[in-house]
């Protein structure tokens, strides 16, 4: 029930959410030498949307970061409350969010080569000062890289040659180390995925076994390979 002398709609604007004037000295630089460009979305904060540049070891990409906020409701009456969040938790947030979960990612010493420094920092003073964070960032990229090459290589023989058995950043990471030779680098567009005839799931038809129940489809191909069984 409405107060007697309020105005239409005060609750609207008891409600609403007004940030207070950040300080700005609060930043956080986020650096990223992963070749992809990532946008991380925070539902719960204001701002909450964050995109930062693909970049590469020689020109790491960067992004300067300010503290969020998010908002709780104390009761009916009062106006809601602002909690903030400093720019470094906003980071941290950043970092650990997209990598965690990433396949053959460890948090460690291996993962995509994103970190962040506490401040407002240019690319220059980032190459200058902090070229051991690179290094080290460029390290443990390499290392996840190599980690997605051996995975897709596994997962590429159990599928036999299935393409979807393969993601972007396995494509991604064979790329980057400059292994062209992969065959599962190959455009594939073409690929054909059928039914198998024999057990009916879907097969790779550039291969003349079906991967799931080992039947020949292509008799004439299997022995023009000079295929056969081990016994």
């Amino acid at each position: 029930m409405s107060q007697v002398g309020a105005f239409p709609g005060m609750d609207v604007f008891r409600k609403r959410t007004i940030r207070a004037t950040p300080s700005p000295l609060d930043k956080a630089t986020i650096i990223s030498i992963y070749p992809m460009e990532i946008e991380e979305v925070k539902h719960t904060v204001q701002p909450g949307i964050f995109k930062i540049p693909a970049g590469t070891p020689q020109h790491p990409a960067i992004l300067v970061v300010g503290p969020s906020s998010w908002w709780r409701e104390l009761d009916e009456q009062q106006p809601l409350l602002e909690i903030p969040v400093s720019s470094i938790q906003i980071a941290d947030s950043i970092v650990r969010d997209y990598c965690n979960g990433l396949f053959c990612c460890d948090m460690s010493e291996k993962m995509p080569g994103l970190f962040f420094i506490p401040g407002n920092l240019s690319l220059e003073t980032v190459k200058k000062d902090h070229k051991d964070k690179l290094d080290s960032a460029e390290r443990k990229q390499r290392n996840w890289f190599m980690d997605l090459v051996r995975a897709a290589d596994v997962l590429w023989s159990q599928s036999n040659g299935n393409p979807l058995a393969i993601s972007q950043q396995m494509r991604l990471a064979a790329d980057q180390l400059q292994l062209k030779d992969k065959p599962w680098l190959a455009d594939f567009t073409t690929a054909q995925l059928v039914n198998c005839p024999a057990c009916g799931a879907l097969r790779n038809s550039d291969f003349p076994i079906c991967q799931h129940c080992k039947v020949v489809i292509d008799k004439v191909r299997f022995e023009a390979l000079g295929l056969k069984f081990a016994s």
